[in-house]
């Protein structure tokens, strides 16, 4: 079983066209496939939107009710997928925007059948790049991923800070086990980089996937709160040892 978890917020525009892309990538493949939704507090058509695929796709809604930002919903959304999933089963995380193409969903599961516990769709792989993304999109997005290798050792990892990536259950639930719900303690974009931190700490192995992020597909306007973000990410270097105080970092 492939779990897909979309976090989603006012994506009333973007949501169908993902979700009917997510039903063709699979159609004819030999995966079962369930598709949560959660519904971050849209105060648009986001709800009733993916209230309509629940009759033509495997699909579930976690639904918060109100807006308590990105980590809150990866971190239901892991936790709802993680009650439902065997070990050889898959969650895959992705944006609910339409930027991130569904068709490297296969490439990431072969990945993970292959034994890595992460694998991220990474616009710095080879073969990866970012189309229609701003300028400060794009310097925002790489010196976080240096700030992040440069205080932390996130092994093979170059995108520190996209959203769509493949895990492992037995190596989340492992997480977990560890962490709870401090797993993820961020509520804004930078949960991802957390993550990702927190899971290199206890040795996950972690491969890449070249990722064409279409910004250019995205519908509405950006979400993220770009100085706000940036102080998020220098916190996370300035409380390291508290970060991973459950773990040997040595």
């Amino acid at each position: 079983m492939i779990w897909i978890i979309l976090p989603a917020y006012n994506e009333e525009e973007s949501l169908p066209l993902l979700l009917n892309t997510i039903k063709e990538t699979f159609h004819n493949k030999d995966y079962t496939y369930k598709v949560l939704v959660v519904n971050d507090g849209s105060t648009d058509r986001t709800l009733d939107v993916a209230k309509k695929y629940e009759n033509n796709m495997p699909l579930e809604i976690f639904d918060h009710g109100k807006n308590m930002g990105l980590g809150k919903a990866i971190l239901n959304g892991l936790k709802h997928a993680l009650k439902k999933t065997e070990n050889g089963d898959i969650i895959i995380t992705l944006d609910a925007d339409n930027t991130h193409p569904p068709s490297l969903f296969i490439p990431m599961i072969n990945k993970i059948n292959e034994g890595f516990d992460i694998v991220i769709a990474s616009r710095y792989a080879k073969g990866g790049r970012e189309v229609g993304l701003s300028p400060i999109r794009k310097v925002l997005s790489r010196t976080a991923s240096m700030i992040i290798k440069s205080g932390f050792n996130v092994g093979a990892a170059k995108d520190c800070t996209c959203g769509f990536r493949a895990y492992k259950p037995s190596f989340l639930r492992r997480a977990f086990d560890i962490y709870g719900d401090n797993l993820v303690s961020e509520s804004s974009f930078v949960c991802m980089s957390e993550i990702l931190i927190k899971l290199s700490s206890l040795g996950a192995s972690i491969n890449e996937v070249p990722l064409v992020l279409r910004y250019d597909m995205k519908k509405g306007s950006s979400k993220m709160k770009f100085i706000y973000t940036i102080l998020r990410y220098i916190n996370l270097i300035l409380r390291k040892k508290s970060l991973l105080k459950n773990v040997n970092t040595d």
